[in-house]
């Protein structure tokens, strides 16, 4: 299952989340891939909001990972960068989140593909202009 939003304004982000969320409604884990600055965190802050989170979302670059709650939703976000190997993520504990049953938003999650469960969702972010990116969305299940 695919989903292609091609020129999606930056301002178009919203909609763009609602899409995916629609789409995709019974998968809990997104991996989001794209350069610096194409707008993945943004992406995220969107999903979160049509989840129900109203807080602020920030790129758990330092953290690794940032836990948003809503009144009945846990969602993780995971900013995977800084890791070096599978390793590494398993030592803080990446599988307990993965397989929580929870949103799980992860940026630069290379390192962890083997171990994400399936079904999982790439949700890959290509830069077009300053303001604009076409956003390719593809369930894996396996």
């Amino acid at each position: 299952m695919e989903l292609i939003l091609e020129s999606t304004e930056l301002l178009s982000m919203p909609e763009a989340a609602q899409k995916i969320l629609q789409q995709f409604d019974n998968v809990r884990i997104f991996v989001l891939s794209g350069n610096l600055g194409a707008g993945k965190t943004t992406l995220i802050k969107e999903l979160c909001q049509q989840i129900g989170y109203s807080g602020n979302v920030s790129s758990p670059t330092f953290s690794i990972i940032n836990e948003y709650g809503t009144d009945k939703k846990t969602i993780y976000h995971m900013d995977l960068y800084r890791l070096e190997d599978i390793h590494e993520a398993l030592e803080i504990g990446i599988e307990e989140y993965l397989y929580s049953g929870s949103y799980c938003f992860i940026e630069w999650a290379e390192v962890i593909i083997p171990i994400l469960p399936l079904p999982f969702v790439v949700i890959e972010i290509n830069t077009v202009s300053e303001c604009s990116r076409n956003i390719y969305v593809k369930k894996i299940e396996g």
